[in-house]
C-alpha cells in the first residue's frame, strides 16, 4: 500500500509548490516529486553506504536533466534521444552542487548522487529555479547526513517589485535576476544578472530571496519529521588525535613563516609547504612512513590552513605580502594579435588570460535548441582553462562543467554592455594562460578589452574582481581581501565575485563556505569590490580610452535593410534561386529574415564592392517599376514585333518596334538587336489593368526635325468587325442540349498491334 506524504508551499503571489514522497523511485534511498502548476520534477538521492578506500573528500555528483517529452518535443539528431547534457543543464547542475557540497560533514566521504529530472513543463515556469529545492527535499527525506536543509529560489527586480520564482514572461522584463541559494540561517550561493544596481539594491535582492527560503526550509523539516527520518552512523575516518597535536606543534610555526613571507611565487610557497610536510614524515621511523602518510597529508593540511589564515587576521600579512584591500600588479595590451578581429592581454598577478573577438554575419548566430529555451545567440563567449596554466602536465580534453561554469560568468557580466542592434554576431575566446585565483574576471577584462580593439561600442567598460573572506567565530574577527590568490579562495570562507561599470552591478557570483555571513560582512565586501572595480577600469581605459574609430580592414562589412514582407519572397525566389544568384554575383554574403516590421536583410562582404552589388540587385527587386524613368535592360527574346527586355530582375517589359527608334523598321533583323544584348530604354507605360510594362528607345533619341508622326485612324472610323456586329443581326441562338447528342460511335483503337492482348 502507498503511503505518500506531501507538503505544499505557497508563495507570495498566490502559486503553490508541493512535494511529495513514497510514490516513486522507492528504492531509492530518498526521492521526491515537485510539482509547481504544469511543471514536476523528480529529484533522487542515492550514497553508498561506505567510502571508498583512500578517499578523504566529498564524492558528490549533481545531475540535473530534461526530458524533451516534458515539453512534447523529440530530441533531435539521427537517434532521437537524449544525449549529453546541455549547457543550460550543466549549470543548472553546478547551482545545485554549489550549495550542497559544503553542507555534507566534513568527515562523510561515500559516493553520493543526486539526480534531478524535469518530467513535465508547459513553459510558464522556469524549472531550474526548483531543483535545489527538490535536490534538498530528497536528502532530507533520506537517512544521509546533511546539514541542511536548503533551497535555491530566482529573485527578480520587475517595476521595482522583487518576484520570488517569476515566470518566463515575467522574466523578460526584469532589470535583476539572481539564483540565491541558502540554509534556514544563511545564504550559500549566489549567481546573477543585473542593470548596474548598486550594493545596496543587491543587498535588498538577497534579503528578498532568504526571506523567501526560509519557509522552504521549514517545509521539509516537518516532511522529514512526518516521516520519522533519521540519519544513519557512519565512519569515514579514522584518526589519531595524538599525531594530529604532534603536526600541529612540530609544523604550525615552520608554516606561519611561510606564510608571513610574502612571497608573490606561488610555486615557491608550494614548495616550501610541500618541504614541511615531508621533513615531518621523514622525521618518522621508516617502518610507520606508509601507515601515517595518508593521516599526515591530511592533518598537515589542516595546520597549513590555520598558519595562512592567522596570519591574515593577526597580522593583514597575505601570502603574496599585499594588504587586504591591495590589487596585484596588472598590465594589459590590446592589438596583441594580427589575425582575429579584436584582441588583449589582460595580466594580473599571475593570472593571465588572452582574449580574441570575432565578428561574423547571421549564418554565424548560434542555434539553441533545449527542451524549452530555443533561439539564436549573436552574443557568446567562451573560456578555456589548458592545464599548462597551472603548471600541470597532463592532456586537455575537451570541455569540463568548470569551463563552462566560468564561461557563462563571463558572458552574463559582458552582455547587457553590448551594444543594442549591433548588426555583427560576436564571439570573445579567452585562452587562460596563466592561472592563480579569479581567472574568470580576468576574462571579463580581457574581453572589454578586445571588444574594444575590435571596434565594438560597447555602452560602457566592465572590469571584474574575486573577494575572499576569512574569518574567526570564535574572536568575531574577519577579513575581507580584494583580488584573492588560488590559495585564498581553497583556504578561505568565501569566493565572491563583482562585475561592473563605474555605475552599478552587473554580474555577480558567491559561494560562501562557512557557518554565518552577516549582511554587515557582504556590504563592506561589495563596497570594498566597487573600489577594486574602478582600480582596474582605470587601467583599462588608460590602455584604451574608446573603441577603435573603424573595423580592422580584414573585418567583414555588413549592411541591413528593411524591405516590405510582401517582398520576402521576390528576394528569396523560388527554392532560394534568386538570393543564391545574388551571392554568386556580388560575392556578398545575404540573408533575410521576416520580422514583425518586415523582411530584416543582412549583407555582408570583405570589401565594398560587392556590398554595393548585392544592395543593387536587392533594390532592383523590391524597387518598384515607375513610369518615365530610365532602366538599363537584357534582351531576353527576340519577336516579329518587338523585343521583350528583363529591365529589373524578375520583371520583362515589350519594346515595341515601332518604339526602338525614329526610323521605320520593316523587322526586327533591321534593329541590330540581339538576344543577350544590353539596352537602356524607358518605361513609358504601365498598363493599368494587365500591369504589362512598355519600353521605349527611341524616347531616349532626340526627335528629328521636322518628324512627323503618322496618323492614325480614329477608333470610331475602323470597320466593325464581325464581333461587333448589333444584337439584332445575328441568328437565333440554338437550342443546344448536352443529353441529345445521339449515341457515340464505338471508341476508336488507336494501339499498336504489337500492344493488343492477342
Amino acid at each position: 500500500m502507498l503511503h505518500p506524504v506531501k507538503k505544499t508551499i505557497t508563495l507570495a503571489d498566490g502559486r503553490t509548490i508541493t512535494l511529495e514522497t513514497g510514490k516513486l523511485a522507492k528504492q531509492a534511498d530518498g526521492a521526491v516529486e515537485l510539482r509547481m502548476g504544469n511543471t514536476m520534477i523528480l529529484a533522487t538521492v542515492v550514497s553508498a553506504k561506505e567510502a571508498g578506500e583512500g578517499v578523504d573528500f566529498m564524492p558528490l555528483q549533481v545531475e540535473y536533466k530534461e526530458k524533451f517529452s516534458s515539453f512534447g518535443r523529440f530530441p533531435g539528431g539521427f537517434l532521437k534521444r537524449e544525449g549529453r547534457a546541455s549547457d543550460y543543464e550543466i549549470l543548472t547542475s553546478r547551482l545545485v552542487d554549489r550549495v550542497l557540497r559544503p553542507l555534507f560533514p566534513d568527515n562523510y566521504h561515500a559516493d553520493t548522487f543526486v539526480n534531478i529530472t524535469l518530467y513535465s513543463t508547459d513553459g510558464v515556469d522556469i524549472p531550474d529555479a526548483l531543483a535545489g529545492l527538490a535536490a534538498s527535499a530528497a536528502i532530507a527525506v533520506s537517512d544521509i547526513p546533511f546539514n541542511g536543509p536548503i533551497s535555491e529560489v530566482r529573485v527578480a527586480r520587475i517595476d521595482g517589485k522583487f518576484v520570488i520564482n517569476p515566470t518566463f514572461e515575467q522574466l523578460e522584463k526584469a532589470d535583476m535576476e539572481l539564483m540565491v541559494g541558502a540554509t534556514y540561517d544563511n545564504i550559500m550561493m549566489v549567481e546573477g544578472e543585473m542593470n548596474e544596481v548598486s550594493e545596496a539594491e543587491l543587498l535588498a535582492a538577497l534579503k528578498a530571496a532568504h526571506e523567501a527560503i526560509k519557509e522552504q526550509c521549514v517545509a521539509q523539516v516537518e516532511l522529514a519529521k512526518e516521516l520519522g527520518i533519521e540519519k544513519r552512523e557512519y565512519c569515514h575516518e579514522v584518526n589519531d588525535e595524538e599525531l594530529r597535536k604532534d603536526i600541529h606543534d612540530k609544523c604550525y610555526d615552520k608554516a606561519y613563516k611561510i606564510a608571513q613571507a610574502g612571497c608573490a611565487d606561488k610555486h615557491w610557497r608550494q614548495d616550501q609547504f610541500d618541504a614541511i610536510c615531508k621533513e615531518y614524515i621523514e622525521s618518522l621511523p621508516e617502518e610507520e612512513r606508509d601507515e601515517k602518510t595518508p593521516l599526515i597529508k591530511r592533518y598537515y593540511h589542516d595546520v597549513e590552513k590555520e598558519a595562512v589564515r592567522r596570519c591574515i587576521l593577526d597580522e593583514g600579512t597575505r601570502l603574496d605580502g599585499r594588504k587586504t584591500t591591495e590589487i596585484r600588479p596588472i598590465w594589459c595590451e590590446v592589438d596583441y594579435i594580427p589575425g582575429p578581429h579584436g584582441s588583449a592581454v589582460f595580466t594580473r598577478g599571475e593570472t593571465q588570460s588572452l582574449s580574441t573577438v570575432t565578428l561574423g554575419t547571421k549564418l554565424d548566430e548560434k542555434i539553441v535548441d533545449d527542451v524549452i529555451n530555443q533561439g539564436r545567440e549573436r552574443f557568446l563567449l567562451h573560456y578555456n582553462f589548458p592545464p599548462f596554466s597551472t603548471g600541470e602536465a597532463k592532456a586537455q580534453r575537451g570541455v569540463g562543467r568548470r569551463e563552462i561554469g566560468h564561461g557563462n560568468l563571463a558572458h552574463r557580466a559582458l552582455k547587457r554592455m553590448f551594444p543594442d542592434d549591433f548588426p555583427y554576431v560576436c564571439r570573445i575566446v579567452s585562452d587562460i594562460l596563466e592561472s592563480n585565483g579569479s581567472s574568470s574576471m580576468a576574462t571579463v577584462c580581457a574581453g572589454t578589452l578586445a571588444l574594444l580593439d575590435a571596434g565594438v561600442k560597447m555602452k560602457k567598460p566592465v572590469s571584474g574582481i574575486a573577494m575572499g573572506l576569512i574569518t574567526d567565530t570564535a574572536s568575531s574577527k574577519y577579513a575581507v581581501l580584494s583580488d584573492i590568490l588560488g590559495d585564498e579562495d581553497h583556504l578561505g570562507d568565501m569566493d565572491f565575485k563583482v562585475t561592473g561599470t563605474r555605475d552599478g552591478i552587473t554580474a555577480t557570483q558567491m559561494d560562501i563556505k562557512c557557518d554565518g555571513l552577516s549582511y554587515e560582512i557582504l556590504e563592506r565586501a561589495l563596497l570594498q569590490a566597487r573600489d577594486g572595480r574602478l582600480h582596474i577600469l582605470n587601467i583599462i581605459e588608460n590602455t584604451i580610452p574608446a573603441p577603435r574609430e573603424d573595423y580592422k580592414p580584414h573585418v567583414p562589412r555588413i549592411v541591413t535593410m528593411l524591405i516590405p514582407k510582401e517582398l520576402i519572397g521576390a528576394v528569396i525566389g523560388p527554392g532560394g534561386k534568386v538570393i543564391q544568384g545574388i551571392q554568386e554575383a556580388s560575392g556578398a554574403t545575404v540573408s533575410i529574415d521576416e520580422i514583425e516590421d518586415g523582411g530584416y536583410i543582412e549583407v555582408a562582404a570583405s570589401n565594398k564592392a560587392s556590398i554595393d552589388k548585392a544592395l543593387d540587385m536587392i533594390n532592383a527587386i523590391v524597387e518598384l517599376p515607375e513610369e518615365g524613368k530610365v532602366y538599363t535592360g537584357k534582351v531576353r527574346s527576340i519577336l516579329e514585333f518587338g523585343a521583350f527586355v528583363e529591365f529589373m530582375p524578375n520583371r520583362d517589359g515589350l519594346l515595341h518596334i515601332s518604339e526602338i527608334s525614329w526610323n521605320r523598321l520593316d523587322d526586327m533583323a533591321a534593329s541590330g538587336i540581339k538576344e543577350g544584348d544590353t539596352v537602356e530604354v524607358k518605361l513609358i507605360e504601365i498598363d493599368k489593368k494587365t500591369g504589362k510594362y512598355r519600353l521605349s528607345m527611341r524616347a531616349l533619341q532626340p526627335k528629328p526635325e521636322g518628324y512627323v508622326e503618322r496618323e492614325r485612324a480614329p477608333r470610331g472610323d475602323r470597320p466593325r468587325r464581325d464581333g461587333d456586329r448589333p444584337r439584332g443581326e445575328r441568328g437565333p441562338r440554338r437550342d443546344f442540349n448536352r443529353n441529345d447528342r445521339g449515341e457515340r460511335a464505338p471508341r476508336r483503337d488507336n494501339h499498336n498491334d504489337n500492344n493488343s492482348a492477342e
